[in-house]
């Protein structure tokens, strides 16, 4: 990966671009994949894969990353279910957000004592715009480095 996959001002592209990152924004890395704790979450473990290059939907991947894809989110699922205790993970992607185009898929722990209200899509609710609400930094990287020490 070259500076050119990268485009200045996209939130991904700038962490990608930092020559050391904290475990919460650095959970796993290979050549074509990023994983994050996700910034803005009040649930333990959603994490957010990002493609290590600039690309805004599955089309523009390239063949390897796209195949590397499915073997990642396995072995995070798994990962999410011995370090969170969750039941099944949900995966999804938008990508529509100001500022975040780039494309990014949320792999979420769904909890067994989830709430009815909180299910399905409407796990959205966990993402907060209050920043008093989001998982301490610290927190999010005792996170990061079980979830890394899982998948080993």
């Amino acid at each position: 990966m070259t500076s050119s996959d990268l485009v200045p001002g996209c939130f991904p592209c700038d962490q990608q671009a930092q020559a050391v990152l904290p475990p919460r924004e650095d959970v796993v890395h290979t050549d074509h994949w990023r994983v994050a704790h996700a910034f803005n979450s009040t649930l333990p473990g959603w994490l957010v894969l990002v493609p290590t290059r600039h690309v805004l939907s599955f089309t523009d991947l390239t063949p390897e990353a796209a195949d590397e894809l499915g073997g990642l989110v396995r072995r995070l699922g798994v990962a999410l279910e011995a370090v969170t205790g969750c039941v099944k993970t949900y995966l999804m992607q938008f990508s529509e957000a100001e500022g975040f185009s780039h494309l990014h898929l949320h792999l979420v722990p769904r909890q067994p004592e989830h709430p009815a209200e909180a299910r399905g899509p409407r796990v959205f609710s966990f993402l907060s715009e209050d920043q008093d609400r989001w998982l301490p930094a610290g927190e999010r990287d005792r996170l990061a480095l079980a979830v890394r020490a899982a998948l080993s």
